[in-house]
């Protein structure tokens, strides 16, 4: 399991890096006010996103290996209350405590942990399978992120993959 698990903790590391990478680089397009936009009222602001996630990491990366992942500090239903920052660095303070705590836990696993049972809400998971399921949630509200700050920057977004209609020159430029 050594090399597997190696690539396989290598692996989710950088799929981590690269969703950060989705949010950081969303985010540096934005004023601070388009992080309080709210299509709708059952919808979330990037700013209420950012406040669940950074929750969901902080609770769920702390003690990772010996303590549930539902910590009792968490008040996940305040996460999706009202204003609570002030401005955009004040959520990306938030944003990187989060990703902080997510990346020193994962770190500092080994290849040995990734069968070892841990807990998120007293349902046991094995550690591959709750790896998994945060790559899962981060990666669905990261897309979230992504089309709201589209909506709020419209034709002057600038795009974070392959532009429509440039699939060709982007192989090309590939050497494909």
């Amino acid at each position: 399991m050594d090399n597997t698990g190696i690539h396989y903790l290598r692996n989710v590391r950088k799929e981590f890096l690269k969703m950060k990478d989705l949010g950081d680089r969303t985010f540096s397009q934005l004023k601070d006010e388009d992080f309080f936009y709210c299509p709708d009222v059952e919808s979330n602001s990037i700013a209420v996103i950012v406040r669940h996630m950074s929750g969901n990491m902080l609770s769920r990366w702390t003690d990772f290996l010996t303590t549930d992942g539902e910590k009792d500090f968490r008040k996940r239903d305040e996460e999706f209350d009202g204003l609570f920052y002030t401005d955009k660095d004040d959520i990306i303070l938030r944003w990187e405590n989060g990703w902080q705590c997510l990346f020193n836990a994962i770190d500092e696993l080994t290849p040995e942990d990734l069968l070892k049972k841990v807990f998120i809400r007293k349902e046991e998971h094995s550690v591959i399978e709750a790896v998994n399921r945060q790559i899962s949630h981060y990666a669905y509200h990261i897309g979230q992120i992504v089309y709201l700050g589209k909506m709020i920057k419209n034709k002057n977004w600038k795009t974070l993959s392959i532009p429509k209609n440039k699939s060709e020159e982007f192989n090309k430029k590939m050497g494909m």
